[in-house]
């Protein structure tokens, strides 16, 4: 995969937008750090304003830049679903992020499993990764059915092909370690 595009990585580190295949599938994507590119991705989207995206890491370390602190139970937890597919809600009560979650005072992370994608996160820092769709509608699953989405309201395309694969599993992993499924 091309995540190391250099494009892209400026482009993101500006503050941009751009569709990318991620580790499950194609993502509208920017720095969930920039709270104006948080906000254009909702409005490109019309994603519901009360609905939080997840954020995808580079290191799990990148956890407390969002002020969550793991327990150690959390943490032998973590090691059966992480680096993967497996996206995890932790509770967020810091106001400060409540532009990333909406109110629900949580949040939610994956860490890919791919080292080139991994990369391009510890490059440009943690992107929040919605699906390239508009709310409603199917997620593309290459750059021209995104294309076809947002046109030139996106800063920039990364073709990797056709992704016929689904979004990831999502579970709440709660302060005492127990774990909820909310999407197989």
């Amino acid at each position: 995969m091309k995540w190391s595009n250099m494009e892209l990585i400026e482009i993101l580190k500006k503050g941009g937008v751009a569709v990318m295949p991620t580790d499950t599938i194609y993502g509208i994507v920017g720095l969930a750090q920039n709270v104006a590119t948080v906000h254009r991705i909702y409005n490109l989207k019309k994603r519901n304003p009360e609905k939080p995206c997840i954020i995808l890491l580079g290191d799990i370390k990148q956890l407390e830049e969002f002020s969550i602190t793991l327990s150690e139970r959390q943490k032998t937890v973590l090691e059966e679903y992480w680096p993967g597919p497996v996206s995890v809600i932790f509770d967020c009560v810091d106001e400060a992020l409540s532009y990333l979650h909406r109110g629900t005072n949580t949040l939610a992370f994956r860490l890919p499993s791919s080292e080139s994608l991994k990369d391009l996160l510890n490059k440009v820092g943690p992107l929040i990764a919605p699906s390239a769709n508009p709310e409603g509608l199917p997620p593309a699953q290459n750059t021209t059915e995104a294309k076809k989405y947002f046109g030139d309201s996106v800063d920039f395309y990364l073709d990797g092909g056709t992704i016929t694969g689904k979004a990831s599993k999502l579970i709440k992993l709660h302060k005492d370690g127990t774990v909820s499924i909310l999407r197989a």
